[in-house]
């Protein structure tokens, strides 16, 4: 595609914040934050993690009187509103020195490094749940075959049982109600 003189091109914008304008929030403070929410390796192009919605925000004006936050959004792209974040345009205050940063950034990864995971310990089984358990794992197919024909007897018995009619009273009608009762009757006071 050829470029005519009719053709608009694109403008070179200010590599500076547009606004004059700041949050009313207070300013933030870098050493309330976490070291580690903090990336201070290109000084120039500083980035650090918005208290409100914890996404990593740019830090505009680097080199102006008033360092601010980047006005940004809470939702995410294509998938949420646009509603800006409280945190926008937010100043924030240095009061920590890259070599401050870094000797914390390095504290902060020792302690994490230091910190030692519990053992898990298994559960102790008894005798008796150690024995169910190796059946279970030596038991094939055939054993198991075998163990139900052993016990096939007893299950047809009982289901024989179970249809006999009980002596006396008709299952249609209703079983005889005792006469008597099993407590005697309190006094009453």
């Amino acid at each position: 595609m050829t470029v005519t003189s009719a053709m608009p091109t694109a403008k070179e914008r200010p590599r500076r914040t547009r606004t004059k304008r700041a949050s009313s929030r207070p300013a933030l403070k870098l050493s309330q934050l976490l070291p580690s929410h903090i990336d201070l390796r290109e000084p120039l192009k500083a980035v650090l993690v918005c208290e409100d919605c914890k996404t990593w925000v740019p830090v505009t004006g680097m080199q102006s009187k008033v360092q601010k936050l980047v006005p940004h959004h809470i939702g995410k792209a294509d998938e949420a509103d646009a509603i800006r974040c409280r945190s926008s345009n937010r100043r924030i205050e240095w009061d920590m020195t890259i070599p401050e940063w870094r000797q914390a950034l390095a504290d902060a990864v020792t302690e994490a490094s230091s910190r030692q995971g519990t053992t898990v310990l298994p559960k102790a089984f008894s005798p008796q749940t150690d024995r169910t358990l190796r059946a279970r794992v030596e038991r094939t197919l055939a054993g198991r075959v075998a163990d139900w024909d052993a016990v096939l007897l007893r299950v047809a018995a009982t289901d024989k049982n179970r249809r006999a009619m009980p002596a006396g009273d008709v299952p249609t009608e209703s079983p005889a109600v005792p006469l008597t009762t099993l407590h005697p009757k309190r006094s009453e006071r």
